[in-house]
């Protein structure tokens, strides 16, 4: 598995279950998350992330429509299978440092994303960090695997 890969998009939102819009740099604090993002809080969902390659599974299958952000990912990432990082493996992303906490989630039932797009691969291949170590990230940032568990 590659151990390096990039920040494709930032994105935030100021409600949960939406579909996230896109921002250049984002400040994620220390034990919390995105700045000024519904989800960030005292909790272990404080950043989620998706891959582009998840993305274009789901626009294989012809959904049109599709971009960073659509899936209400905070960061979405390329060069990484990140549902196969083990709970518990540390990222350096950009001037951060983020830990792996769940793969996956159980969509919830008025899910906005799921009614505009006919399906939600959030569930299945995302995933969730919480900050260990706060700072900025911006587009184009390297994500470096540095601790298995």
């Amino acid at each position: 598995m590659n151990k390096i890969g990039k920040v494709v998009a930032i994105n935030i939102s100021e409600k949960k279950g939406v579909i996230k819009k896109p921002i250049p740099e984002g400040e994620f604090k220390e034990d919390y998350g995105l700045v000024g993002d519904a989800h960030a809080g005292k909790w272990h969902r404080q950043v989620s992330l998706l891959g582009q390659e998840s993305i274009d599974k789901m626009k294989a299958l012809g959904i049109d429509g599709l971009c960073t952000g659509k899936f209400a990912e905070n960061i979405t990432t390329e060069g990484i299978i990140l549902h196969e990082l083990p709970i518990g493996t540390r990222l350096k992303i950009g001037d951060t440092v983020q830990e792996v906490t769940q793969i996956g989630k159980e969509c919830h039932g008025g899910c906005e994303i799921r009614k505009q797009v006919g399906d939600c691969i959030m569930p299945r291949e995302g995933i969730f960090t919480r900050v260990i170590k706060g700072g900025v990230v911006k587009t184009g940032d390297v994500i470096d695997v540095i601790e298995w568990k």
